[in-house]
């Protein structure tokens, strides 16, 4: 059996005396889309916070992509891709001197940085926008563009913070198919949305509620178990159980 992307066991983070994340246990299998779902002050930034190897952890384990999370944190950085809902692009750099940027800060060579760049900018359609300053770019074209520098060094796996936000479910759409593709490589995307529809579009979801994993199958399952027709409705009932509001 292949060992998983990633992986906790009893993963905790305490601030003082205040629990974020309450020994949360799961594992990711390569290739999969992981939702990782929580209301606002459910622990979900903190829990991958620590899986990006930025926090450590109070008590319990993890590794992602091979790597401890607490001892090798630096290797799981290079490892991994990364976007957030502000998208990690330069907004005074052209798009391909964002892609050669980022390239560099990944390791790679620059003849492969060039290569690829070309590569890229024409499976997103966006060679005549080569020398546009990023800034100009309408919002889901940079979200498009960010994703794609995020998975440029082929990660074993990315993690994408709320990277929709913003944009019109059609663009959401073309984001997701970018993520199919992704996938179907081979890379494994762990993915935090406000959207629940996109939720229906992981392979399996996990939903925190005050710290603690309350629920973690596919879809289909949950609305099964929840006796809810959609994620919305099966969130709506895990996320009344809060107590907290901050993260």
């Amino acid at each position: 059996m292949n060992e998983p992307v990633i992986y906790t066991e009893n993963l905790t983070k305490k601030f003082g005396a205040f629990t974020a994340v309450d020994n949360i246990s799961f594992s990711v299998d390569k290739g999969e889309i992981f939702g990782f779902l929580g209301a606002n002050g459910a622990g979900k930034t903190t829990a991958m916070r620590m899986l990006c190897g930025l926090s450590h952890p109070t008590s319990g384990k993890g590794a992602v992509a091979g790597y401890d999370i607490l001892k090798e944190s630096e290797k799981v950085k290079k490892n991994i891709g990364y976007m957030s809902q502000k998208f990690s692009l330069y907004e005074d750099l052209k798009v391909w001197e964002n892609i050669r940027l980022f390239g560099g800060i990944y390791g790679m060579e620059s003849k492969r940085i060039a290569s690829k760049t070309d590569l890229i900018l024409d499976e997103l359609g966006f060679l005549a926008e080569r020398n546009t300053l990023v800034r100009e770019l309408p919002l889901g074209w940079k979200q498009k563009l960010a994703f794609s520098v995020s998975i440029f060094h082929e990660p074993k796996v990315v993690f994408l913070d709320e990277p929709t936000g913003g944009v019109d479910p059609v663009t959401r759409r073309q984001f997701w198919e970018l993520i199919y593709a992704a996938t179907d490589r081979g890379i494994t995307a762990f993915v935090t949305t406000h959207y629940m529809d996109e939720a229906e579009y992981c392979n399996r979801v996990s939903i925190m509620v005050d710290g603690k994993i309350e629920a973690l199958d596919t879809p289909k399952k949950l609305k099964l178990q929840f006796e809810a027709d959609t994620m919305d409705e099966v969130f709506q009932q895990l996320a009344r159980k809060a107590t907290r509001s901050d993260n």
